[in-house]
């Protein structure tokens, strides 16, 4: 099935396509990749990006926040880095650029996802407290993709590289990945988790 990639907010595209075009103000901001491109370099993809926060905790579900978007820098046939945006007090704008493995492995995930039987809202899902990165594919295709939290029959897909006993680009439901992400917590973390 067809993924229904919600539109990014313009001025979150329009700061990224405003870094991608000036050659003076992020040269130190682009990354190898973007330096020795050919051709142009445009933004696709948009993915809201969403921190899972107190994956520890026994009462009550993780909250999800949304923090930023990110979009895959697209040249030629392949995309050769992502930039990010942050909300500020004066509305969304370009963070940084950044490439490595998990551009590479969202593509992935993302082709996986085509193939599922039901529609999904993809969405990127980031569990600080395990350094780890998924593509989460929201059920409900048509929510407002800055709101909502993952739902228990929602679908994860660890990126890589993933943490150590967790499989890379394993689909898993939300209902029965969350509590083996609890359990990966330290003892030191989760108590941690559950103070703050």
């Amino acid at each position: 099935m067809p993924l229904h990639v919600p539109p990014a907010p313009a001025p979150a595209l329009r700061s990224v396509l405003t870094a991608l075009g000036s050659p003076t103000a992020v040269r130190e901001a682009r990354t190898p990749s973007l330096r020795a491109a050919q051709g142009p370099a445009s933004p696709e993809l948009p993915l809201p990006v969403h921190v899972l926060d107190r994956i520890g905790e026994t009462t009550g579900p993780s909250h999800a926040r949304l923090t930023g978007w990110r979009f895959l820098i697209r040249c030629g046939e392949r995309a050769v880095a992502a930039a990010d945006t942050m909300l500020t007090p004066d509305g969304w704008a370009f963070s940084h650029f950044f490439e490595g493995p998990y551009i590479t492995s969202t593509e992935h995930a993302l082709r996986q996802a085509e193939t599922l039987p039901k529609h999904y809202q993809p969405r990127l899902l980031s569990v600080p407290e395990l350094y780890m990165l998924t593509l989460w594919l929201h059920g409900d295709h048509t929510a407002d993709p800055a709101t909502g939290h993952p739902a228990a029959d929602d679908i994860l897909v660890p990126l890589a590289p993933a943490p150590p006993g967790i499989a890379a680009h394993r689909p898993h439901r939300v209902a029965e990945l969350l509590p083996v992400l609890s359990l990966r917590l330290t003892p030191a973390r989760a108590a941690t988790t559950l103070l703050a």
